[in-house]
């Protein structure tokens, strides 16, 4: 299933957690080898940890971490407007409509599993439309590697590129999601058999200040 948890409550899932940033480290920092940090608990955490993300996690059955993203509204600070807005020829986004997504991971523990990762792939791109439809937002922005539009799309939900820089496939994109009920039900149309969502909370109050 899916648990929408802000960061501010996710100590109350412990397993969940711990899973989570460790299949993070896997995924980014020694499998795509991304220069990020990793601590002595074998966690990738970053800034925006600690700025009340909304997290949307697919929980396995045994409660660990089976793939998650990262949300949060691109009007306090957030990745894109610090780090990577030579994709949009040094334009900020920033909108109450719009929110940023980053930290897409499926678990590691799940490659050699191809239906298992579309499976969950699927259910976090549903999951963050229905957070968007729930908090009224018309768009979600990402930075991704190419090779990560192929699978956006297989779930019925690709991004249109509004911005590219590099080459092969370490080209880096800029897209933009659309978010509406028409895009729900393509998303379910892919899907083999039925997501269980968990309950969406109330948006929270985000820590803006740097």
């Amino acid at each position: 299933m899916i648990r929408f948890v802000y960061a501010n409550d996710l100590h109350r899932f412990p397993l969940l957690s711990d899973t989570m940033y460790r299949d993070r480290a896997g995924q980014f920092h020694d499998r795509l080898n991304w220069d990020i940090h990793v601590d002595e608990n074998g966690y990738e955490r970053d800034c925006y940890d600690a700025l009340n993300p909304l997290y949307c996690i697919y929980e396995m059955p045994d409660g660990t971490h089976g793939g998650s993203g990262r949300l949060m509204p691109t009007l306090g600070r957030n990745m894109f407007n610090e780090h990577f807005t030579s994709l949009s020829d040094g334009v900020e986004i920033t909108s109450p409509l719009i929110w940023e997504s980053t930290r897409f991971c499926i678990s590691p523990r799940l490659q050699g599993s191809m239906a298992g990762a579309k499976k969950i792939s699927t259910a976090l791109m549903l999951a963050g439309c229905e957070v968007g439809l729930r908090y009224g937002i018309t768009n979600f922005i990402a930075v991704f590697e190419r090779p990560m539009l192929r699978i956006y799309r297989s779930t019925g939900w690709g991004p249109e590129v509004i911005g590219e820089d590099g080459e092969g496939r370490d080209k880096l994109c800029l897209g933009l999601w659309e978010i509406n009920q028409e895009v729900r039900q393509r998303i379910l149309d892919r899907s083999a058999e039925g997501l269980d969502l968990g309950e969406i909370p109330a948006p929270a109050q985000f820590a803006m200040a740097a």
